[in-house]
């Protein structure tokens, strides 16, 4: 097993296939973030496991905290009966997120990938599927002096997970805001969201310290087709 280098996660649901399939989609964003599968029963059969729970638990934590994502409410019961079965010090290490266990888990994945804590992996987590603030940063941008550039997508499945989360992890490493057709360079979620294909007009728009270095990062990595060109 490869130690966590970060924040771990847990998908607990109540088929072992859902949670295994779901940690698979995750992983290719994330390869270096503990991510567990804790499906179905004991026995194999469709419910959820204490046992099982738990061991994901202590497989997941590498001492920065596991966020776990469930997904159906008695799912959430079996979890929070193993948090409770924790020491004060154990607990203060594990969230269980209240959000939608795939689009959650990806989400939160990349936070974790790119290092986030505790605190914004959960965040990340529950705010996976939020539209309200979609274009929180637009009015910042429109108020300030913004670095932008344009570049045609290369790539021919499009802007799909793989290369929309390489992104991710680029704009997450720069002190800027960013944007990329008008929403958060720095959600997957809502990057896929955009569906871009092949031959698709990309726009960086940039605000912050690292603005221009920022723009030139991206397009550059647009431009090249994030290595499948």
């Amino acid at each position: 097993m490869t130690m966590a280098k970060g924040v771990g996660i847990v998908v607990v649901s109540h088929s072992s296939k859902i949670a295994e399939g779901v940690v698979e989609l995750a992983a290719q964003m994330a390869p270096t973030t503990s991510i567990v599968a804790a499906g179905g029963t004991d026995e194999g059969g469709i419910g959820t496991s204490f046992d099982k729970i738990s061991a994901a638990l202590t497989e997941a934590q590498a001492g920065k905290g596991v966020v776990l994502l469930c997904d159906l409410g008695s799912a959430i019961l079996t979890a929070e009966t193993v948090v409770d079965f924790l020491d004060d010090a154990e607990k203060a290490l594990v969230i269980i997120a209240d959000a939608p266990v795939v689009e959650g888990t990806v989400a939160a994945a990349v936070a974790a990938e790119t290092g986030g804590d505790l605190a914004a992996v959960a965040a990340a987590a529950r705010t996976a599927t939020g539209v309200a603030d979609a274009h929180a940063d637009e009015k910042d941008l429109s108020r300030a002096a913004a670095v932008e550039r344009s570049a045609v997508l290369i790539n021919p499945s499009g802007l799909h997970a793989r290369p929309a989360a390489e992104l991710v992890k680029n704009a997450s490493t720069f002190d800027a805001s960013i944007q990329l057709n008008g929403v958060d360079a720095k959600s997957l979620l809502r990057i896929m969201g955009l569906g871009l294909a092949k031959g698709s007009s990309v726009s960086i728009v940039a605000t912050g310290p690292d603005a221009e270095k920022a723009v030139d990062a991206l397009i550059a990595l647009i431009e090249s087709g994030f290595g499948e060109v």
